[in-house]
């Protein structure tokens, strides 16, 4: 008996919702560490998931990671590119790391830095190097909620013992639509249907720092910093979008539009992008890769930025 056209309507919104949705089923989203260790522990070797730290400390891997860690310091995947610093490695390069990490299709990728209190941000490493691993086709990643902390709060150890991944297979054809040019953020921000949002400290967003080359935010982008997303004692935890919900709305911040993220370096970015899109299940978000760093550089430094707050109309 064929299934009827209302139970298969039904069966696919239910697929898409647990897409969103950011549990263990989901191909992209967040898994708790309890679900992480049963995947780890799979005993079809076929089937064990690559598990990728992201941390950029070498020494906090040697102090322990979760069984199976493959190191892959997420700043390898970046570089200086026409003057420009930490933009992403070409393709060829990038293919070649991610190969290197064990980055294989049909594979679920578990990634995970870890989390205290801000300053901390390692999360963000997670987020940009699952960026990555989706722009060049990976389709299967889960960032592992609350990250290393959660993992030993959870009453699992970490191991100190070295783990390398064999050599990956990457899909043939990868999703480059998820990064966004200069060109696409110029042409489509103040287009209705659109919002830009910069996911840098306030200081940044108004130019109160002195970090960067020219001051200030992409003329008509709004302020989210990311960190309003993650859970305040541990920066690698999500909240739940019903508890954000509110605060992303009222900063304009809705589900019917596009929304385009940018940040400093394309890592805060990335963390906005992943919880929009992978927890909270918002449906088009892209993320500006080459970020403010670039955009200050370009057209001999003469794009326009501004200093004060943009509010949505």
């Amino acid at each position: 008996m064929k299934p009827r056209p209302k139970t298969l309507a039904l069966l696919a919104a239910t697929a898409l919702f647990a897409g969103f949705a950011g549990s263990a089923s989901a191909e992209i989203g967040i898994i708790s560490p309890e679900e992480a260790k049963k995947l780890i522990e799979t005993s079809d070797a076929a089937k064990r998931p690559i598990v990728l730290d992201t941390r950029g400390g070498y020494k906090d891997y040697f102090r322990g990671h979760l069984p199976t860690a493959h190191h892959i310091n997420f700043d390898t995947l970046r570089g200086t590119d026409h003057a420009v610093p930490v933009q992403y490695l070409p393709a060829d390069i990038t293919k070649a790391l991610l190969l290197r990490a064990g980055a294989t299709a049909g594979r679920t990728h578990i990634i995970y830095a870890t989390g205290e209190q801000l300053p901390n941000d390692e999360i963000l490493s997670a987020s940009m190097v699952a960026f990555v691993l989706e722009k060049y086709g990976i389709d299967d990643i889960k960032i592992v909620d609350g990250g290393l902390p959660a993992w030993k709060a959870a009453g699992f150890q970490a191991i100190q013992d070295y783990y390398g991944n064999p050599a990956g297979k990457l899909p043939k054809k990868g999703n480059p639509e998820v990064a966004l040019t200069v060109e696409d953020v110029l042409a489509k921000k103040d287009k209705p249907g659109h919002i830009l949002v910069d996911a840098r400290p306030m200081n940044e967003y108004l130019g109160q720092d002195e970090v960067w080359l020219r001051k200030g935010h992409i003329p008509g982008a709004i302020s989210f910093h990311w960190a309003k997303l993650m859970e305040k004692d541990n920066t690698h935890k999500f909240k739940k979008y019903e508890d954000v919900k509110a605060e992303l709305e009222a900063a304009g911040i809705t589900k019917d539009k596009e929304i385009l993220c940018y940040c400093g370096t394309s890592r805060e970015g990335s963390l906005l992008r992943f919880y929009l899109k992978y927890v909270a299940g918002y449906p088009k978000v892209g993320l500006y890769e080459g970020a403010w760093k670039e955009y200050v550089w370009l057209k001999d430094k003469s794009l326009p930025a501004e200093t004060t707050e943009s509010k949505v109309k």
